[in-house]
């Protein structure tokens, strides 16, 4: 019980700062609907995929990256919980590391899901407008797709808690981060299709866990998928199992 309540104390003070920080949360939505508004309109106006607007196709991909910054940005946190002397004060409380990587781990997911969530309704209002025709956001696909989410964002925020756990100062996060985020990003396909892809090219598609994330969602959203969706989950669980195990040895191991 004294380990669920730490875990607990965890997720509520992530959940707290979060509910703080109003520009953090402006931000990581702003810069989403900036990437769906100019650069799905403007390549929209002459690009398709299969009769499917190229606003509508990149939407799954933009939840997604959204789900991506946040999620392995998130890790920063742990450079300044250290540099402030905070990560002391948690670590000798009477909870196990593997718990407080753990409540991190659902704070920050959690964080991440409520940005995802008013993105989910914003595009429900574009649907409605008529700005994305095709796309099909209702209860059921919504309720799927908050699902794959929290998958990914598991991962991601393990990744970016094993990024930070490692790291000194913000600047060599952010710097980390950053070779990790872009190539995660535009290799997965979420502003292209990855069918009929130069074949030097393809291995990088397939081998990048995000890809998967980008396919399920595009399934769930808009019927149209590369693999099927049994298969993409396996992938992201797989995935979100191995970066949690190396998540818990690298804050075992992490210095403060």
């Amino acid at each position: 019980m004294g380990e669920l309540k730490g875990i607990y104390a965890i997720w509520y003070r992530e959940l707290k700062v979060f509910s703080r920080e109003k520009s953090r949360v402006i931000s990581s939505i702003v810069s989403p609907i900036l990437w769906l508004l100019i650069i799905g309109g403007g390549i929209g106006s002459v690009v398709s995929f299969s009769g499917i607007p190229y606003q509508t196709f990149i939407y799954p991909g933009i939840l997604v990256q959204a789900a991506l910054f946040s999620s392995v940005f998130f890790g920063v946190y742990i450079v300044w919980d250290r540099k402030i002397d905070f990560l002391k004060e948690v670590l000798v409380s009477p909870i196990s590391r593997t718990s407080i990587f753990v409540g991190k781990v659902i704070g920050g997911s959690t964080d991440t899901l409520i940005e995802t969530v008013i993105l989910l309704i914003i595009g429900y209002f574009m649907i409605q407008a008529g700005m994305m025709p095709g796309l099909q956001l209702n209860l059921l696909s919504a309720a799927l797709a908050l699902i794959i989410l929290f998958i990914t964002t598991i991962s991601l925020v393990s990744i970016g808690l094993i990024v930070g756990s490692q790291m000194e100062s913000p600047e060599g996060f952010q710097l980390v981060s950053s070779f990790l985020i872009f190539p995660m990003f535009f290799l997965s396909g979420a502003l292209y299709p990855i069918n009929n892809l130069p074949s030097w090219l393809s291995p990088f598609i397939f081998i990048d866990p995000v890809t998967y994330s980008v396919d399920a969602l595009r399934s769930v959203l808009l019927g149209a998928s590369q693999f099927s969706l049994g298969l993409d989950l396996l992938v992201m669980c797989v995935f979100a199992a191995a970066t949690i195990g190396v998540g818990t040895y690298a804050f075992g191991k992490m210095s403060v």
